[in-house]
């Protein structure tokens, strides 16, 4: 089991990355809601991870803060959800906003997550009420704050990635690209089109 890795970011193109350990590049699918927080590329940085071995692949997933892997550790757990629509889900929401939906019984809150239909949220309250009654989960406003220090770049470069990053979350290459076009006039750079996209659907 691989538990922790710090190294060199090296990729970050949402939602991967890859980081640099000693010359070895390990790749890892990470929630945009560590995406959000993560360096700029050649800083050092560290991960939580949690590693995933199918037959067909061995995946590697990376969270900043240990609340996240414990949650996406959680939603593995519920029948029908496996890493990818975890991702999606911690993508998608803080983990604190995932909670409260599930303790509202918020079926139609739970359904604005891709992949996520009307028994799969209903099961994600079932299964997961009271796993996250016993939760400590942190406040994370503070450590999900942003700041606009992203490097200058191409509008439509930034369009792109946004475009990519929500395909990989799930959404038609159609669908994303068109939520795209419509927040990026509001937008200076990839992760707020990304946040804006997510938002509006």
């Amino acid at each position: 089991m691989i538990g922790r890795i710090k190294g060199k970011l090296l990729v970050k193109q949402a939602p991967d990355i890859m980081i640099d350990v000693n010359g070895v590049g390990y790749e890892l699918f990470v929630p945009m809601t560590t995406y959000y927080q993560l360096p700029e590329v050649g800083a050092e940085i560290q991960l939580h991870t949690h590693f995933v071995v199918r037959e067909d692949a061995q995946l590697l997933y990376g969270f900043l803060q240990l609340d996240d892997r414990h949650m996406f550790r959680q939603l593995i757990r519920v029948n029908g959800v496996g890493p990818k629509m975890a991702l999606a889900i911690l993508s998608g929401m803080e983990i604190n906003e995932f909670a409260e939906l599930v303790m509202a019984d918020d079926v139609a809150g739970l359904t604005k997550i891709p992949g996520v239909g009307k028994k799969t949220a209903e099961r994600l309250i079932i299964e997961m009420r009271d796993r996250i009654k016993q939760m400590e989960i942190s406040d994370l406003d503070s450590a999900t704050e942003q700041t606009n220090d992203s490097p200058a770049g191409s509008k439509r470069q930034h369009e792109k990635d946004a475009v990519a990053a929500l395909v990989a979350l799930g959404y038609s290459p159609q669908q994303a690209s068109k939520t795209v076009s419509r927040v990026a006039k509001d937008c200076s750079d990839s992760e707020q089109m990304i946040r804006h996209a997510l938002k509006s659907m």
